[in-house]
């Protein structure tokens, strides 16, 4: 399916209703390490199609959603199950750390 941008208005429909795990990726056009995440992401996007979704939030553009999230740095990718944070990576980090704690949540699932 590949990433999905988040707006408030498809917010609850594809974050909060989701049946399956959603990682947040908390991100703006200027950030440097946002830039570099964002081919990662959308590897580990077609790598886990069906078991988990991916979801790109623009924090300037979407201020409520960040805050609602105390999003305090960017990039920062928050991992939301039924509805609750269960994980978060704050900056850049390899798809290898990513991929563990992507595994690690879909093995306690």
């Amino acid at each position: 399916m590949g990433v999905l941008n988040i707006t408030k208005d498809n917010w609850e429909q594809e974050v909060l209703e989701s049946k399956e795990p959603v990682i947040i990726d908390f991100w703006a056009p200027w950030c440097g390490p946002c830039k570099m995440i964002g081919p990662v992401f959308e590897e580990l996007a077609k790598d886990y199609v069906g078991k988990v979704k991916f979801v790109k939030v623009n924090a300037d553009e979407e201020p409520e959603l960040a805050g609602s999230f105390q999003i305090r740095g960017i990039p920062t990718l928050s991992v939301v199950k039924e509805k609750k944070e269960v994980d978060r990576i704050v900056g850049f980090a390899p798809k290898e750390v990513i991929k563990g704690k992507i595994d690690t949540i879909l093995d306690n699932s």
